[in-house]
């Protein structure tokens, strides 16, 4: 049996019609968000590679988007890590952490690199601030387990070319997770949409394969 877990970054009003997909699919997923990001009414649109408006959701509306998934922390304000000083990403980390489980009380122990970026001093951080792993933007199959959980990659891209064939390796190497990410604002099409739903409805005729969350695979300990 193969464990099939996913995580979506940035919590776009995209994620409202991801959302709907997962729950008629029984799919499970988190979310990984930005609290300064989510204001009194929805974030100004931005131009994804010039062919649709890109907004964030409204703090408003989070709790119930998101009911029912696991939320996860990706700083307040989604800085690159390697762009800020040592206490201005130990209150990105620590604030964001706060502030997610203050909106919807509820634990937060996940957590997304902003960009990827990572390295020891900055996983020590998510560390000390809670969390169970940290998610890099690495691809490695199998992809877990690693020496440790904060520098977490994952197997793949929801849009890589390869997805499938990482899945085969995946499952050929006996991996116990097929883990893989992305943003909603990627869906730019129909036809988009219809290969993601087509991925869902794929694995659930997996017998091999049955949905997990990340907290299953990364419990709290101690």
């Amino acid at each position: 049996m193969i464990k099939i877990v996913q995580c979506w970054d940035d919590g776009i009003v995209d994620d409202i019609r991801l959302c709907e997909i997962l729950r008629t699919h029984g799919a499970k997923a988190s979310f990984n968000l930005n609290p300064a990001s989510h204001k009194a009414v929805r974030g100004q649109p931005t131009r994804y590679k010039d062919c649709k408006d890109v907004q964030r959701l409204a703090r408003g509306e989070l709790c119930s988007v998101y009911e029912g998934f696991t939320i996860a922390n990706h700083t307040v304000s989604h800085p690159k890590p390697f762009e800020v000083s040592p206490e201005t990403w130990r209150s990105e980390v620590f604030d964001g952490r706060k502030q997610l489980q203050d909106i919807f009380q509820q634990p937060v122990y996940g957590f997304a690199y902003p960009y990827g970026q990572h390295d020891a001093a900055t996983a020590a951080v998510v560390a000390e601030a809670g969390h169970t792993y940290g998610r890099t933007c690495n691809n490695i199959t199998p992809c877990y387990p690693v020496e440790t959980p904060f520098r977490q990659p994952t197997d793949s891209h929801h849009m890589a070319v390869e997805f499938w064939d990482r899945y085969a390796q995946a499952k050929a190497a006996g991996a116990e997770i097929f883990y893989f990410w992305g943003h909603s604002y990627e869906f730019v099409t129909e036809e988009d949409w219809a290969a993601y739903t087509d991925k869902l409805i794929r694995f659930n005729a997996d017998p091999d394969a049955v949905w997990a969350d990340l907290p299953e695979i990364f419990p709290v300990t101690g």
